[in-house]
């Protein structure tokens, strides 16, 4: 019987060895395992700062890039606008009032600033028109117009087929701003929603300031003058519910005037616009 016992006991001991032995062999492949993990660990963290700092630097070269690329297509714009406006407020202005009605029409703010930088080019046709014609102080004749108005279809040409939605947006622009909402504009004879939203807008926008501006050919209007007129052109020249934006954010279009006209040379930095819901 004792010997039983102790042939019993010393199994026991036996198993009770092999399971520490085990265990101890799981432990340190469980040791080696967690350093593995670390090290992995530690070079994944490596690599997530790595890739992050490329991030930032691409989005500054990105930023760079883009600065440049938006510079470069409104000292383009300055050129042909030197010719007929003598200074580049009238771009910026433009380019303001219409980001402002767009946004309160409630457009998504990508559209927003998109809006902001082509509505700038929406006379760059006028690039081709013969300063006889483009700089002339008096009325000018039916022949004269005929030709003043295919600066629209110049413009066209010049934006058209770009990849670029900027580009893209300033075609619709230069080609439809000078369309009316009753369908006797130029250069399609489009009319209501056929005419591209953002014609509308820079058209609008476009109206006023060229109404409360001076020109070769006239003095400015009063703001209240130019307003009244806007108003009879309300469901003719102009979309009527951009009219009644318009007119109901008329104290800020008349905060961006000032803004831009005490301004010296209209800087572009005062075409930025932020996209948290408001016209900087």
């Amino acid at each position: 019987m004792e010997t039983n016992d102790y042939q019993k006991d010393h199994y026991i001991f036996d198993q009770l060895r092999k399971y520490a032995k085990d265990f101890a062999e799981v432990y340190r492949s469980e040791k080696e395992k967690r350093k593995e993990l670390e090290a992995t660990n530690q070079q994944l963290v490596k690599y997530a700062e790595d890739l992050n700092k490329t991030l930032i630097e691409l989005k500054t070269v990105h930023q760079y890039l883009q600065q440049a690329y938006l510079d470069t297509i409104h000292r383009l714009v300055l050129a042909a606008e030197y010719r007929d406006e003598g200074t580049g407020s009238h771009i910026v202005r433009i380019s303001r009032y219409s980001a402002l009605i767009a946004e309160r029409f409630g457009l998504p703010a990508d559209d927003v600033q998109n809006i902001v930088y082509a509505a700038p080019m929406h006379d760059v046709g006028k690039i081709g028109i013969p300063d006889s014609i483009l700089m002339k102080p008096g009325k000018l004749t039916d022949e004269e117009f005929e030709i003043m108005k295919t600066h629209t279809t110049i413009g066209a040409n010049i934006l058209a087929n770009s990849k670029a939605k900027i580009l893209q947006v300033a075609h619709q622009i230069a080609l439809s701003h000078h369309e009316k909402w009753n369908g006797k504009g130029y250069p399609q004879g489009l009319s209501g929603d056929k005419i591209p939203l953002v014609g509308r807008i820079v058209s609008l926008a476009d109206v006023f300031d060229a109404l409360t501006s001076r020109r070769p050919y006239k003095e400015p209007y009063p703001v209240e003058v130019a307003l009244e007129i806007i108003k009879k052109e309300r469901g003719k020249q102009f979309d009527p519910d951009l009219v009644d934006v318009f007119l109901g954010n008329i104290d800020e279009i008349l905060k961006i005037k000032k803004e831009v006209d005490s301004a010296k040379d209209a800087p572009f930095s005062l075409l930025a616009y932020e996209k948290r819901g408001q016209v900087s």
